[in-house]
Parts: C-alpha cells; sequence; structure tokens
C-alpha cells in the first residue's frame, strides 16, 4: 500500500489508569489515530497544543518515537489535558475525570490550515471550534473525517461537509443503524459507527456494510475505537471497499486491545 499524508488535529492527554494499573500513558483521539498511522506506515502529522509542562515534553517526546510529525504541536500556557481511568476486570475503561488543559480552545494558526489543505486526508479529534475547521476543508476540497463520539458540545458534533463521520453506538445495533441514517441525511459522505463486542457498520448510502470483532483476550479497550479509525482510514483512502475498510479497522483494533493503552509505549508511575 502506498504511503499517504495523514495529519490528525485535536487532543491529546495523559491517560492516568488507577489501581490495580498504577500507571500513566499518552492518549488522545486525535493522538492515538495519528500513532497508529505511522504504525501502518504512513506519514502522519500531528496538529494539537501542549502545556509547558513535563506532560508536554513527555507527549512530544512519545509521538517522535513513533514516527509522528510533530513540528505542528504548540506550546500554550496552562497544563497538558489528562484523562483519570479506571479499568474493569473485563478490559473496559470507565473515564472518571477529564481536564483537556491548553487543547480547550486550541486551532491551527492560518500558516497551519493551509499545510493541512495539503494533506491527502485530515481527521479530526476532539476540537472545540464550532466545526470551523472541518468547514474551510471541506470547502476546499479536503478528505476530512471526525469521531464525533468524542465531542459533547453539539456544535462539535456537525457531520455535514465530512468526508467520513465515526460514531459510537455502544452494542445497540438498532441505535447503529439509525446513527447511519443520521449521519448520511446530515451530509455526511461515508457513515461508519462501532458497535461494541457486536462490531461496526458502514454505508455512503448506496453500499452497505457490517462486520463483527475479532475475539482476542482483553487488556484494555482504551483506543480500540481510534485504532479502528486509523485502519478504516487507510484502508478507505487507499481506495479499498467498505466492507475491507471495516475488516482492516476490526484487526488493528483487535490488536489495541491486547495491551494498555492506545499503543505500546513505555508508561510512567502515577
Amino acid at each position: 500500500m502506498k504511503p499517504l499524508r495523514f495529519a490528525a488535529v485535536g487532543d491529546n492527554c495523559i491517560d492516568r489508569f488507577s489501581s490495580p494499573v498504577g500507571q500513566s500513558l499518552i492518549g488522545g483521539n486525535a493522538v492515538n489515530v495519528a500513532v497508529q498511522l505511522a504504525r501502518l506506515g504512513h506519514r502522519s502529522f500531528y496538529f494539537g497544543a501542549v502545556g509547558a509542562d513535563a506532560n508536554g515534553s513527555r507527549t512530544r517526546q512519545i509521538l517522535q518515537e513513533n514516527a509522528v510529525q510533530i513540528d505542528h504541536i504548540q506550546e500554550r500556557p496552562g497544563i497538558t489535558a489528562y484523562t483519570d481511568i479506571d479499568v474493569l476486570p473485563s478490559g473496559e475503561r470507565i473515564m472518571t475525570f477529564e481536564d483537556f488543559g491548553v487543547c480547550a480552545g486550541y486551532a491551527p494558526s492560518p500558516a497551519e490550515v493551509e499545510i493541512l489543505k495539503s494533506m491527502d486526508h485530515v481527521h479530526i479529534g476532539w476540537l472545540d471550534d464550532g466545526g470551523a475547521l472541518k468547514r474551510v476543508l471541506s470547502t476546499a476540497g479536503v478528505s476530512v473525517s471526525q469521531d464525533v463520539s468524542v465531542n459533547a458540545d453539539p456544535a462539535d458534533r456537525a457531520v455535514d461537509g465530512l468526508t467520513i463521520a465515526f460514531g459510537s453506538a455502544g452494542e445497540n445495533d438498532a441505535l447503529s443503524k439509525s446513527m447511519i441514517a443520521d449521519f448520511l441525511k446530515q451530509g455526511a459522505e461515508i457513515a461508519v459507527v462501532t458497535r461494541g463486542a457486536q462490531g461496526s457498520r458502514a454505508s455512503d448510502g448506496r453500499t452497505h456494510a457490517a462486520t463483527g470483532v475479532r475475539s482476542v483476550a482483553v487488556v484494555d479497550t482504551t483506543g480500540a475505537g481510534d485504532s479502528f479509525i486509523a485502519g478504516f482510514l487507510a484502508a478507505r483512502i487507499a481506495g479499498l471497499t467498505l466492507e475491507a475498510c471495516l475488516e482492516t479497522g476490526r484487526d488493528h483494533a483487535a490488536l489495541t486491545c491486547g495491551h494498555v493503552g492506545g499503543f505500546p509505549q513505555d508508561p510512567a508511575p502515577l
């Protein structure tokens, strides 16, 4: 598969896993997608903000170690974002607290937006800009996706103009079907919805596809959805069918369930 130029824009955070894990790792939807695309062999760029603190330096270092281009990370006054996570015996995780830190209010500069326009695809994670970046990129004809399930404010969840809209329906298959229909009706070109242990669905309004999950021994599900997104995007931008894209996303998510955190890395103690 030919290497492509991907950019992921938005959130990064320190995932702080409570006992018995007792470790912290780098995460966040946009960061996880950027790392996983790099692990798939593509040129991957991360656009976001960190604080002028030890966690900001750590985030930069981990991304560099994973071959993600970090020239467009902004350092802003304040703290690097963090998330407190409880991990259940099943491997499922519960996010108990989030502080978005300097990610809140972040936006790429005008010069960075022009660079984003040169990418083969841009993925947006958590970004509280009311959809401004999505509109600029889609108007310029850029292929752009967003995971609307990680954004709480309705202003940041609109899917009109998205090439690919990602969402999560838990394990509710009926809800996944209605979300697919809603995304397409609202203007997304392709709608993709994960269904937890039931797998995922996708549609462009003409072709409909669905797949289950790959059976694995689950250590932790943190970042599995982000790995699914990276796998789906890499396959779709390369021209694969919706079914093949779902399968690629499924297989990549299964790998992530085999370790703690969104991608393999050396953890730090809490």
